[in-house]
């Protein structure tokens, strides 16, 4: 039996360049034999077409076609069918896969890691994202990009299109998620930007993801080499790729209480500043991160004050937050002027006892306060050229007075209050 099938998934928001890329990798492919798959938004797959005009390929020979949908989500059972029919087909050395460009690469990977037909013929060799870095750059730097649904529903020629449910979503959240979910990545549409722009863009992916590779590029030109054959891919690794899961989990912890019951930590590289669970990665270009951790819950109108006047400098937050009068973690997600909330499942320590000391059995490292339980708020601010203290400052000022907590069951605010819900808080 052969050995599997090496696969690179590219991603990249429409125009980035990928298509581009494709056509370039197909030209200086040299010894290499490559089976590329497209999928593209609109109803006739354009992407696909370009492709083979570009490369002297018909479609049918060497471009499989995915139309009418995101391969991520809609035509996931298509994406299957047509990677076993090419290794059944067709003899090639690597596999690429364009996701549309609107869709994350995680769940793209993930067909090719479970246990499947598919994974049976291939793995996974890099997750791949191609950047405009001028438009990246801008979408951090109070400029507003063309949201997601927008472009989506262009492409589509109509805007009553399955995905157009998503049209409040700005480019920005795809463009950080792409970048958080990548091995390498492609700062392409270089010579729109000066030289120290270039560096900001690789300090800003490297906050977003610290351990992915990037390539300065015009016109997509970049090496194949660079591309195939390189085993960055640890499916093992890939819930923990985005740069603010690393900032938490490299937080550390200790538990104390101040007066007020907000948790005091700390950490080794402090400098007795008194700023709990921060981390400060490498500051070359000012780009820093810190993670703000309190066991008092906040005052959901306040925090949603100070949310959507987050200064623009944080291009990145992430986290759950323990908001008065409710028993449902929330997650908060910003990218640029995006910022999203989630409601999740309920703390443990608002079950019946019976059902909290089945979940701590389950998780014995499970960081739990005697009088508070999990609850508590963890989040990750990554950014450039902000104030902490100031942010950190107002972050506290939201939190619930001694006396709001004893009543605050009457508290409301604008976070989602039932299980799977989400809210846009800011948008651009």
């Amino acid at each position: 039996m052969r050995d599997t099938l090496p696969v690179t998934i590219l991603s990249g928001s429409l125009g980035a360049g990928k298509t581009t890329l494709l056509n370039h990798l197909l030209t200086e492919a040299g010894d290499r034999d490559i089976a590329v798959l497209v999928n593209d938004m609109g109803t006739v797959n354009v992407d696909a077409e370009l492709i083979a005009e570009g490369s002297e390929l018909d479609v049918d020979d060497g471009v499989a076609e995915l139309s009418n949908g995101c391969i991520c989500c809609e035509l996931q059972d298509d994406l299957e069918t047509a990677v076993v029919r090419l290794a059944s087909d067709r003899d090639f050395d690597a596999l690429v896969v364009e996701s549309s460009g609107i869709s994350e690469p995680a769940p793209v990977a993930r067909l090719f890691t479970t246990e499947s037909r598919v994974a049976a013929l291939y793995r996974v060799d890099t997750l791949v994202t191609v950047l405009d870095t001028r438009l990246f750059l801008d979408s951090f730097a109070g400029e507003t990009p063309e949201r997601r649904g927008v472009v989506e529903a262009n492409a589509g020629g109509d805007s009553n299109d399955t995905a157009a449910d998503d049209t409040d979503r700005p480019l920005s959240d795809l463009m950080v998620e792409q970048v958080e979910l990548s091995n390498l990545v492609v700062l392409n549409k270089t010579d729109l930007c000066t030289d120290e722009e270039l560096d900001e863009a690789e300090e800003l992916v490297g906050a977003l993801q610290p351990d992915a590779e990037t390539i300065r590029t015009t016109f997509s030109q970049v090496d194949p080499d660079q591309l195939f054959d390189r085993a960055l891919f640890d499916q093992n690794e890939i819930n923990d790729l985005p740069g603010w899961k690393r900032a938490l989990a490299d937080a550390g912890h200790s538990h104390g209480e101040d007066s007020h019951g907000q948790e005091a930590e700390t950490h080794e590289g402090d400098s007795g500043h008194g700023h709990d669970g921060h981390h400060h990665p490498e500051e070359v270009y000012g780009v820093t991160s810190f993670t703000y951790r309190r066991r008092r819950p906040f005052h959901p109108d306040r925090l949603a004050d100070v949310l959507r006047d987050l200064p623009s400098g944080v291009v990145r937050s992430k986290g759950t937050v323990w908001l008065a009068g409710a028993e449902l973690r929330v997650v908060i997600g910003q990218a640029g002027p995006s910022i999203r909330a989630e409601a999740q499942g309920p703390w443990i320590a608002s079950l019946p006892e019976v059902e909290q000391d089945m979940y701590r059995s389950n998780r014995p490292d499970l960081d739990w306060h005697d009088e508070h339980g999990d609850r508590r708020t963890e989040l990750v601010f990554i950014g450039t050229d902000y104030d902490e203290d100031a942010l950190r400052t107002a972050l506290d000022d939201a939190l619930v007075t001694d006396e709001e907590w004893t009543d605050s069951e009457s508290l409301t605010g604008p976070f989602p209050a039932e299980q799977g819900d989400e809210t846009v808080i800011r948008s651009p």
